[in-house]
């Protein structure tokens, strides 16, 4: 096995499930991804069976998502090629069905490359991440508002844990029906909003719960005004693309897009896996309250 993206959190993960299944793991670095010549070079030593990239821009800058989500994974993907990989197994996210931002076109656009490729391939779109969904515990902890967009039932996701997401990964290598394969992946059900995962928190914290609201148009209007000056600094380019992002996920929800009503369905999100958010909050709210 050869896994990029090994750094990350979802990578390590995988690199542990792979080798508790007993593969031979080689982990490419950062320096790997210099030039193509160094990474071609990095694979070919290898000699990998399976390519998996869990690589993915941190940023999502356009510039960034452009380096990263496509043209990394593209090189990955012909250094696989030259080596004489037989599979490559692409992380990407589900958020690219409804494609409006830089990083879903990028990852949309090395998809299309994959497919077209001639290798055997696999595509894990996963909903959301416990991590994604943790950013409020210290304030709930506190005793501040859980903070909403809206009225917080504007979106809804089937959250996967990094272990269950990681395992199921690992297994997309020995299971031949999951080639040549598109794979939305959520954790146990049911689909939860943020209104519920705030009062969840405030449940487990053992506090009284408070929201308070803010409008997604906010972002809108941020975004806007500095779109005017992305023709002519960068700067403004990735703070107007941050508030594009941040109107996305604060308005659309992580879960498999039905073409035929174009609505999101409960239903038709798979579900994979046994840890819950629930778990992960209860958790996290204990170490903080011992750490204090």
């Amino acid at each position: 096995m050869l896994l990029a993206g090994a750094s990350g959190t979802i990578g390590r993960a995988v690199a542990t499930a792979l080798s508790s299944d007993g593969h031979r793991v080689t982990c490419l670095s950062r320096a790997d991804f210099a030039d193509a010549a160094t990474l071609a070079k990095a694979v070919a030593e290898a000699r990998p069976e399976t390519v998996i990239s869990c690589i993915a821009s941190r940023s999502g800058s356009p510039k960034d998502t452009q380096t990263v989500d496509y043209q990394a994974n593209a090189n990955l993907l012909a250094a696989a090629q030259a080596a004489d990989a037989r599979h490559f197994i692409l992380l990407s996210a589900i958020c690219v069905q409804k494609p409006r931002l830089a990083f879903q076109h990028a990852k949309l656009a090395f998809e299309a490359e994959l497919q077209d490729s001639g290798i055997d391939w696999t595509i894990v779109r996963p909903t959301a991440f416990f991590k994604s969904l943790s950013g409020q515990i210290a304030r709930v902890r506190d005793g501040k508002p859980f903070l909403l967009f809206g009225n917080g039932e504007l979106t809804r996701c089937k959250p996967i844990s990094d272990a269950d997401l990681a395992r199921f990964i690992a297994d997309c290598v020995t299971r031949t029906g999951r080639r040549n394969c598109v794979l939305p992946i959520g954790g146990p059900g049911p689909a939860i909003s943020p209104r519920e995962q705030g009062a969840m928190m405030f449940e487990l914290a053992g506090r009284e719960p408070r929201f308070r609201s803010i409008s997604p148009s906010l972002f809108k209007l941020a975004s806007h005004l500095l779109s005017l000056g992305a023709p002519f600094f960068d700067w403004f380019a990735a703070k107007a693309e941050y508030a594009r992002i941040a109107h996305y996920y604060a308005t659309e929800s992580m879960l498999v897009l039905d073409p035929e009503t174009g609505a999101y369905s409960e239903e038709a999100t798979p579900e994979f896996g046994s840890d819950t958010l629930r778990d992960h909050y209860r958790r996290l709210i204990e170490k903080g309250v011992r750490d204090t």
